[in-house]
């Protein structure tokens, strides 16, 4: 994270939940003033400079609270003014709702949780923010997952850019600057070890043992994603700038 500077482009990060912090993500965002929302201890979230990132949350993207039903209006903005989003988890399925999608609540395959094979679809290869990591990768890409609602219509247009086993829709893009994942390659082992322990239904073990296998790799192409996604939010002030 930069040094707050007038110049600096700001990234807002709206945090919905005290247990989805930002966290391998709060070191792997160059260039950018990481604005943070705590959103889940009362800040409302308000206004978008250069860029916006939605962290997941355990309410879903229909919840009527004023932080839930402010993001989502402020997804919405951001859209609509092509300022780079991106949406991860519960932030990928208010990005949905907000842009004209659907989301199922407490989805019937249940709940996907510790690490997914996230596949590649070939709209992903000329993706912006995916197309490098999608490349590179070949056919799949292993990231943590923990969520039992699921986005199951993409908003009217929308990019489809990946798939699970278990659910279609873990990578979308939304016009040319918004983006949603339902995995999350931000998540450290430590916070899936958390949130497997809340979940109540998952086997704990066995979520360990998976997220510690694929975490070496995980790390990594978690990390492209983040910087990745600074660079479109550096250059898109960079072009506002210049406009």
């Amino acid at each position: 994270m930069s040094a707050d500077s007038p110049t600096t482009p700001v990234l807002t990060v709206v945090q919905l939940d005290e247990t989805a912090p930002l966290d391998r993500f709060s070191d792997a965002l160059p260039g950018v003033q990481v604005r943070l929302v705590r959103a889940h201890a009362g800040e409302v979230p308000s206004g978008v400079r250069d860029g916006l990132l939605v962290l997941g949350g355990e309410t879903n993207a229909y919840d009527d609270a004023p932080a839930v039903a402010t993001t989502r209006a402020l997804l919405a903005d951001a859209v609509a003014a092509g300022v780079p989003v991106l949406g991860i988890c519960l932030g990928a399925q208010l990005l949905a709702v907000a842009a004209g999608g659907r989301v199922h609540v407490d989805a019937p395959p249940g709940r996907e949780a510790g690490v997914v094979d996230v596949r590649w679809r070939p709209e992903a290869a000329a993706d912006p923010l995916l197309g490098a990591l999608a490349t590179d990768a070949g056919r799949s890409t292993p990231m943590p997952t923990m969520h039992g609602d699921a986005i199951v219509d993409l908003p009217r247009g929308a990019t489809w850019l990946a798939a699970s086993r278990t659910y279609p829709y873990q990578a979308f893009r939304v016009g040319e600057r918004a983006w949603g994942l339902q995995f999350h390659p931000e998540a450290s082992p430590a916070t899936m070890h958390r949130w497997a322990e809340l979940a109540g239904d998952a086997d704990v073990a066995a979520i360990d043992a998976a997220v510690a296998a694929a975490d070496a790799r995980v790390l990594v192409d978690g990390r492209r994603i983040a910087e990745t996604f600074a660079r479109l939010v550096v250059a898109r002030a960079s072009e506002t700038a210049a406009a």
